[in-house]
């Protein structure tokens, strides 16, 4: 039997003062009211009321778990209203960690939108390109191009498909020549993220997918 739920029978009796007034408010039945209160006598080894056929009281010891039993299930109640506020309005500090690339207008208007939306959050976002241990460090949430293995208990979800152009100046072109299909970028150099297995490429003959260079 659930002490807790004892506990809160053996206060509706005393504030009730009969077993079936009891039984009404809490929507039990009389006899189970009273295996309750059994339970937290025989639990404790005292007993907590004088009970004959016309009137329920409070013996010695029972007045003092009573006045006990209210103040603790008071401060229960009144922390469990203040959680439930805390969990209907987003507040307090979020730890990010995003790429330094990432830095630059969209990221400041998303930002500025996500402030506007919960404006009890303190954001704190830090730029950076190695690999972070999201637990260790304490941060909330990393956004990366991909997510890579991941540690136990770590969630990942896509968040948006971001587009990456293959650029080169036209000296290096004109050094190591311009590449006519996808396969041909095994042949060049590459300066670019390296987190990436494949290239998903799009032309004119759809989607390909290339190893990168960067891992050749």
């Amino acid at each position: 039997m659930d002490t807790l739920t004892s506990i809160k029978v053996f206060r509706q009796i005393v504030e009730s003062g009969t077993f079936v007034a009891a039984a009404e408010r809490l929507d039990l039945s009389t006899a189970m009211v009273s295996k309750h209160l059994m339970h937290v006598e025989k639990r404790l080894g005292v007993r907590l009321l004088n009970r004959n056929s016309r009137r329920l009281s409070l013996t010695e010891a029972g007045h003092v778990y009573y006045e006990r039993c209210k103040t603790i299930l008071e401060d229960l109640e009144e922390t469990e209203l203040e959680l439930g506020s805390l969990s209907a309005t987003a507040r307090g500090a979020l730890r990010v960690t995003v790429p330094t690339w990432f830095a630059g207008q969209r990221l400041a208007e998303f930002l500025e939108q996500y402030r506007e939306r919960y404006p009890e959050i303190m954001i704190d976002i830090s730029f950076e390109d190695r690999v972070v241990d999201l637990v260790e460090e304490g941060y909330d949430l990393a956004l990366r191009v991909t997510a890579g293995s991941l540690a136990p208990g770590l969630v990942a979800r896509p968040v948006r498909r971001v587009t990456f152009p293959i650029a080169a100046s036209p000296e290096y072109i004109r050094r190591h020549g311009e590449p006519k299909v996808p396969e041909d970028l095994i042949n060049h150099d590459c300066a670019g993220n390296d987190v990436l297995e494949t290239w998903s490429l799009s032309g004119p003959e759809g989607e390909r997918d290339v190893p990168p260079p960067c891992q050749a």
